[in-house]
């Protein structure tokens, strides 16, 4: 996946000597790709999510209806966690991670118990989780990361629209992406839909991908009460 700076910038870390804060940096044939801080940084938030949900009471956990399966998200997140990172790891990367992460073994008794000096340790819990919280976030279909897409299944496309407005009143014209929400437009879309309306100045702005979804049409209206 391509990561863009306004993803990395909130993830980076401030003191990293390689991506100075920016959580972008150059790589072969002058490619930008993500910093190693940022994939550390993905992975404490999903391990502290990981220790939230577990340690939950369990009378205490949500249930929620997606389409027409009801799910335990707090449980699921638990179990998804702890499957994808066993199958990405070795035997030797799995001991160190149970041992630091999942039962909470100081340094100390880690290097004692794998017979490991204390520089090797840190360089192994380096590497590791620079692995694992990339592909907490390039996991496909569903990632681990954001937590908000995996357990409230807003995606990244919403939330760009999201950023749309509606148009100042007698704007003519625009480009509109059809989804749920209060709004109608003029070219009949109908009631329970929503057009996010753009100006066209800021169709260019969009992906390509999105392109193909959107329709030019009249400024929205609002939707008539039933």
């Amino acid at each position: 996946m391509e990561w863009t700076r306004s993803e990395t910038l909130a993830l980076a870390a401030n003191s990293c000597t390689f991506c100075h804060g920016l959580g972008l940096r150059t790589g072969r044939r002058n490619q930008e790709k993500a910093c190693l801080c940022v994939f550390r940084t993905v992975f404490r938030i999903c391990l502290t999510r990981f220790r939230f949900c577990y340690e939950r009471e369990k009378n205490k956990t949500g249930v929620t209806l997606e389409g027409n399966v009801w799910s335990r998200k707090n449980e699921e997140y638990v179990a998804d966690f702890l499957m994808v990172t066993r199958r990405a790891l070795s035997e030797e990367d799995w001991k160190i991670f149970n041992y630091h992460f999942l039962l909470g073994a100081d340094w100390r008794l880690c290097t004692k118990k794998l017979n490991m000096d204390r520089g090797a340790f840190f360089h192994e819990v380096y590497r590791i989780t620079s692995r694992l919280g990339r592909l907490y976030r390039e996991l496909q279909p569903y990632s681990l990361f954001p937590l908000d897409e995996y357990f409230h299944g807003t995606t990244r496309e919403q939330n760009r629209l999201a950023e749309f407005r509606a148009p100042a009143p007698g704007a003519r014209g625009g480009v509109a992406f059809v989804g749920r929400g209060p709004w109608r437009c003029g070219a009949g879309v109908p009631l329970g839909f929503q057009c996010v309306w753009a100006a066209r100045s800021r169709f260019i702005a969009l992906s390509p991908e999105l392109e193909g979804r959107l329709q030019v049409c009249p400024a929205p209206q609002p939707a008539e009460e039933s």
